[in-house]
C-alpha cells in the first residue's frame, strides 16, 4: 500500500518538472537574435619597402709612414790577384838505391828469454763449505803443489788447515788455477814445491771479519 502511494506522488512531480523545463527552453529560443556586422575593411601591402640595414664599418687609423734612410753600401775590398809563376816545374828522376839484406845464420841466431819462476794467471776462489759457515771463526789452509810446463797445478796437497772441513774445497780450487810456467834457458819446465795460502773469512752481524782460531 505504501509503494503505490509513492508512485502516485512521484509521477505528478516528474511531469511538473518536465513541463517547467520545456517552457523555459521555448522562452530562450523565442528571444530576438541580432547578427553582428562583419568588419569588411582589411589592410595589406604589396611589395613593402624594406629599410636598409646599416652595416657597421670598423674604423682603422693608419699611422703616418716615416721615411727610412737606406745606409750606403759597404766599401769594396780590393782583391789582389797572384801572379802566375814564370819558372817551369822541374821534374827529377832518380834510381832506387841497391840494398842488400843482412844474412842471418839460423844456427847462431837465438832469441834469449830470461829465466823465471811460475807466475799465477788465474786464481778461482774456493766454495766455502756450509759446515764452516756455521762456525764463529775465520780460517785458512796452506797448500803445496807442482806446476806443469803447460801452467796447470798437480800433486796438490793441503799441508795444514785451521779446520779439516776446508781441505777438500781448497784442493779443488787450487787444481783449477792457471800459471805462466817456469822458464829455464828459454824453455818452459815444471816447477815443484809451490806453496800458497788460501784464507776463508767470516763476517759477524755488524760486517766485521771474525778472527781466526789461535
Amino acid at each position: 500500500m505504501g509503494s503505490i502511494t509513492k508512485w502516485f506522488v512521484a509521477i505528478p512531480a516528474a511531469l511538473i518538472a518536465t513541463l517547467f523545463l520545456f517552457f523555459v527552453m521555448i522562452r530562450l529560443i523565442a528571444g530576438d537574435w541580432v547578427p553582428q556586422e562583419k568588419n569588411r575593411s582589411a589592410k595589406f601591402e604589396i611589395n613593402p619597402t624594406v629599410e636598409d640595414i646599416k652595416v657597421l664599418k670598423r674604423e682603422t687609423k693608419i699611422d703616418k709612414v716615416t721615411k727610412v734612410v737606406t745606409p750606403p753600401p759597404p766599401p769594396q775590398i780590393e782583391v789582389q790577384t797572384a801572379a802566375q809563376p814564370t819558372e817551369p816545374i822541374a821534374q827529377l828522376t832518380g834510381a832506387i838505391p841497391e840494398f842488400e839484406p843482412p844474412k842471418i845464420e839460423r844456427e847462431s841466431f837465438k832469441i834469449a828469454v830470461s829465466d823465471r819462476d811460475a807466475q799465477p794467471l788465474v786464481r778461482i776462489p774456493p766454495v766455502t763449505p756450509p759446515r764452516f759457515l756455521e762456525g764463529d771463526n775465520s780460517g785458512h789452509c796452506r797448500v803445496q803443489f807442482d806446476v806443469s810446463p803447460e801452467g796447470s797445478p798437480f800433486n796438490v796437497v793441503a799441508t795444514s788447515c785451521t779446520n779439516r772441513v776446508l781441505e777438500r774445497s781448497t784442493i779443488k780450487s787450487v787444481q783449477k788455477w792457471r800459471f805462466n810456467p817456469k822458464i829455464v834457458d828459454g824453455r818452459p819446465v815444471s816447477m815443484k814445491g809451490v806453496v800458497n795460502k788460501v784464507t776463508y773469512r767470516l763476517l759477524d752481524e755488524r760486517g766485521k771479519i771474525l778472527p781466526e782460531p789461535r
